[in-house]
């Protein structure tokens, strides 16, 4: 079930990421930060809304969106992550569908997503290609040599 979540959540979306086998320690710790000015602003203070997909207590995934500065109607998806062992289940799509509609509530027009070139996030360009999402830039070396910032977008 999709929900908004709970502080409780946290340590669940902390081993998320950390489980992915993708997020480097820099990154778990961005959302890490993430969570905690949730927490501790809110949603609409921080900028920073996040859904979990829950099974009873259990936290099987989670998206972070917000809106992006000085545009109009233009929305981040920050993070969106599975517990490996709930993968290929559509947790991913409910998350993703869940954020789109979410982003729609809120006066959104367009989703903007961004992600690594590497080879290790090869599912993950798939996945978003194969919800409807377009390829919209390649910027080559962005985040360290050999590995690409990678954008996709949504109009919503």
């Amino acid at each position: 079930m999709i929900a908004v979540p709970n502080d409780q959540d946290g340590a669940q979306i902390h081993a998320i990421s950390t489980n992915t086998s993708v997020f480097s320690p820099e990154e778990v710790e961005c959302v890490d930060e993430l969570w905690d000015e949730y927490l501790a602003q809110g949603p609409e203070r921080s900028g920073y809304y996040f859904l979990v997909e829950k099974e009873d207590e259990h936290v099987l995934g989670y998206a972070c969106y917000g809106p992006r500065s000085l545009t109009s109607g233009t929305f981040d998806l920050y993070w969106i992550a599975v517990d490996p062992n709930a993968r290929r289940g559509g947790v991913g799509r409910k998350l993703l569908a869940a954020s789109e509609d979410a982003v729609r509530k809120l006066g959104g027009r367009l989703l903007v997503l961004e992600t690594s070139g590497l080879p290790t996030y090869v599912p993950t360009r798939n996945f978003y290609l194969a919800t409807g999402y377009t390829l919209e830039a390649t910027l080559k070396d962005f985040y360290s040599q050999g590995d690409d910032l990678v954008v996709f977008t949504k109009h919503l």
